[in-house]
């Protein structure tokens, strides 16, 4: 055979073969520096794009975010969409930036009244803004409406942090049909932080998007509060502890809800080899 041939056959087929991984995270690195989760997050990025995984990347844009420093900019055929949430309808603003030292585009989800602000999740005072909530279902339903106008269908979704936890109730629920949606597994990763301190009931029906009902929020209920890692985890394929202080909790869950787990390293590098692993793990089983 031709050797050009023989080659472009073999692109070909590495191009169909490619795995997609839809990365969503609340942290990284160098965008911001609040926790472990950020440096994480970026090496996890770093040997996703080096084991030849297609990458999509989104993130909040929160004001502590320099758009000059990392040369954010609009991403104008994105942007446009309303959003709403009770029964209120916000502007959801997409802007992209390059991650340094690797071949990925990030993807901020920007709202100047959620988003635009000195902080992240609380106040001077360390008070939680009484309006995270919303804020946590704006960001949700903007990822869900932002990949269906990627029109790219993911073969895993990878959630970082409480600001995600909604996304697997509304891959499996809300946005079932949708064919963008339709073969992705879902791994929600566990972290060190409690962003539903400020959470109410009202959460179950700001939640409740499209033909949600109240009643499909019941999996965030738990002794009268919210605990959005549980709901998170009801409806994820696998789990995945990011912060040693995790590791017994997932193993938990993992046992009591028969979901696949996996547990970060001792090092940074360690522990995202191991999500390499839970990748090609989880991947492994849709075959079987």
């Amino acid at each position: 055979m031709h050797a050009f041939l023989k080659s472009s056959i073999y692109n070909i087929h590495d191009i169909m073969s490619k795995k997609k991984v839809l990365f969503v995270t609340q942290e990284l690195n160098p965008y911001t520096e609040i926790s472990f989760l950020s440096d994480l997050a970026r090496r996890i990025l770093h040997y996703s794009a080096n084991e030849g995984f297609e990458l999509r990347v989104l993130m909040p844009k929160f004001g502590i975010i320099n758009e000059r420093r990392h040369r954010l900019h609009e991403v104008v055929r994105l942007s446009g969409m309303n959003i709403i949430v009770d029964d209120e309808d916000y502007p959801l603003i997409i802007k992209v930036a390059s991650l340094p030292g690797a071949r990925l585009q990030v993807y901020f989800l920007d709202n100047e009244e959620f988003f635009k602000r000195k902080s992240v999740f609380t106040d001077e005072e360390n008070v939680p803004f009484n309006d995270n909530q919303e804020r946590l279902v704006f960001f949700c339903k903007g990822v869900m409406e932002t990949v269906k106008k990627f029109g790219w269908a993911p073969d895993i979704v990878h959630l970082h942090g409480q600001i995600t936890s909604l996304i697997p109730l509304y891959m499996k629920k809300a946005y079932k049909n949708d064919p963008v949606f339709a073969d992705a597994k879902i791994i929600y990763s566990m972290y060190n932080n409690e962003l539903s301190q400020s959470f109410d009931q009202r959460f179950l029906s700001i939640a409740a998007i499209n033909d949600l009902d109240k009643s499909d929020l019941v999996a965030f209920e738990q002794d009268g509060g919210i605990n959005l890692d549980l709901g998170a985890i009801l409806f994820s394929d696998g789990i995945y502890s990011g912060s040693e202080s995790m590791h017994e909790l997932v193993n938990h869950y993992g046992d009591e809800y028969q979901k696949a787990i996996a547990v970060c390293g001792d090092e940074i590098e360690d522990s995202a080899q191991k999500t390499i692993d839970f990748y090609k793990a989880i991947l492994d089983e849709e075959k079987e």
